[in-house]
């Protein structure tokens, strides 16, 4: 609790002394040693590679899509992991795998709004979710020739979604990147034309993926048009939800992604927008039988193994054999604060999203190009002028602001790049951020922003 306690003063990020990190990791790639030593003095050990590290737990932490960590949860993981119970089949700790398909079941019905009989699996996070959906889908729509599989994403889409599909067999030639629009939104009516298009050329169009909200800015492609773009062409839709998923409990992120529910399979990362620990994802899907039928593999050995009362068997439903118990880390936190307090939690981060996007917006010497969709605000140093020096000299005045901001301990952003512009981006999804240390980031940027336009 001490650590947990001392996290609104910590700093954002690790000392630049390079000599420091340097003798730090040294020291920890020596081998174990031949005998023992006292624990006391390894945990202070630990200490100093903790601290050698980004905070990204603490509230001033607003760079890359972090994960919170709540203690219930670590709480939950070190009970787990003490007690440590088989969690790929329902044989040998059926209570335990009841545990994990309530939470299952939630994600896909009451999150994600699929139907009755949707479930998934919990994974170790969004990328192994979505390579099981891709696989899931090839075999759904391809079954054994897929040589010509296609596969259509946003430009903007996470790069997880193109690495699945080639670990998935698919090849590079067939990963289809759609333009999108001035909004950065998926262009629809340009995915159509592709995918009939590739059709005619003896291609095999089998899977649309649409964004529940980018890394890049956050943004939410247009999920109902393209879930009928899927049904008219007969392709699997997957949702990647992995940061904006959770954002459906609220009342405006349920709007903002609908469309999700039509989806074949989404996925979700928990250790994002649900405040849990790193190493928590999860996929669902409408159907659960083509899970089996894409992952399900067997051994004489595993004749014992009898199900239990139409439980799953997660070990059937994606690539791992081995696996723990992943429920408790989920179930004991929303158990133990309730759903709605994560949901008046995601409302604050849209609140203070909004707040972010209004005050930058207000700033001469920035241009804030796109509303927030979810909890993630881009901004960039406006150019003097439309052409290409002044746009070069606006995209190194953005580096520089991004470094005079973080050279705060207080807080932290990133950076990326967005139609060939340099663009920063306030990501807030730390439940541990609120107000006060938003305002502070505000009055940092406003500090160090450019008076008036590059010259």
């Amino acid at each position: 609790m001490e650590f947990i306690e001392s996290l609104p003063s910590r700093p954002t990020s690790y000392s630049s002394d390079s000599q420091v990190a340097g003798e730090l990791v040294q020291a920890f790639l020596a081998p174990p040693p031949e005998q023992g030593r006292d624990l006391k003095g390894l945990l202070q050990k630990l200490d100093g590679a903790i601290d050698c590290a980004l905070e990204t737990a603490g509230p001033g932490y607003m760079a890359y899509i972090p994960g919170g960590g709540l203690y219930t949860s670590a709480l939950a993981e070190f009970y787990a992991r003490s007690t440590n119970r088989y969690g790929g089949n329902a044989f040998p700790a059926p209570a335990l795998t009841a545990l994990e398909e309530s939470v299952l079941r939630w994600m896909a019905q009451d999150v994600c709004g699929l139907p009755k009989g949707s479930t998934g699996l919990l994974t170790t996070g969004g990328s192994m979710a979505t390579f099981s959906a891709v696989v899931t889908a090839r075999e759904d729509r391809l079954e054994e020739e897929f040589t010509q599989g296609t596969v259509y994403v946003g430009v903007h889409a996470h790069h997880s979604v193109r690495k699945a599909a080639r670990l998935a067999g698919i090849s590079a030639r067939n990963i289809r990147v759609v333009p999108s629009g001035e909004n950065l939104r998926m262009d629809v009516r340009v995915a159509a034309e592709m995918i009939r298009r590739d059709r005619a050329a003896g291609r095999c169009p089998f899977l649309l993926v649409g964004s529940a909200g980018t890394t890049d800015t956050g943004t939410v492609d247009p999920l109902p048009a393209l879930a009928d773009l899927a049904a008219e062409e007969r392709l699997w839709f997957h949702v990647d939800a992995a940061y904006g998923g959770f954002f459906r409990l609220t009342e405006r992120g349920r709007r903002q992604l609908a469309g999700t529910e039509r989806a074949d399979s989404v996925t979700l990362d928990p250790h994002k927008s649900l405040f849990l620990p790193f190493g928590t994802g999860a996929l669902v899907v409408r159907d659960p039988t083509k899970l089996y039928a894409a992952h399900e593999g067997t051994g004489s050995y595993l004749q014992d193994l009898t199900s239990e009362g139409g439980l799953p068997n997660y070990a059937h439903m994606g690539p791992e054999l081995t696996r723990e118990t992943r429920g408790l880390r989920v179930w004991l936190p929303l158990h133990v604060h309730g759903v709605s307090a994560f949901r008046e939690a995601l409302d604050e981060k849209l609140n203070l999203a909004e707040r972010v996007h209004d005050r930058l917006s207000g700033l001469p010497g920035l241009e804030v190009p796109w509303h927030p969709d979810l909890s993630i605000v881009a901004f960039r140093v406006r150019p003097r002028d439309s052409g290409a020096a002044a746009a070069e000299a606006a995209d190194e005045a953005t580096r520089e602001l991004l470094m005079k901001i973080n050279n705060d301990p207080r807080v932290l952003i990133s950076s990326t790049v967005v139609d060939g512009r340099q663009t920063l981006r306030v990501c807030i999804i730390i439940h541990r951020t609120h107000e006060d240390r938003v305002d502070e980031l505000l009055d940092i940027i406003e500090e160090h922003c450019p008076v008036t336009d590059v010259k």
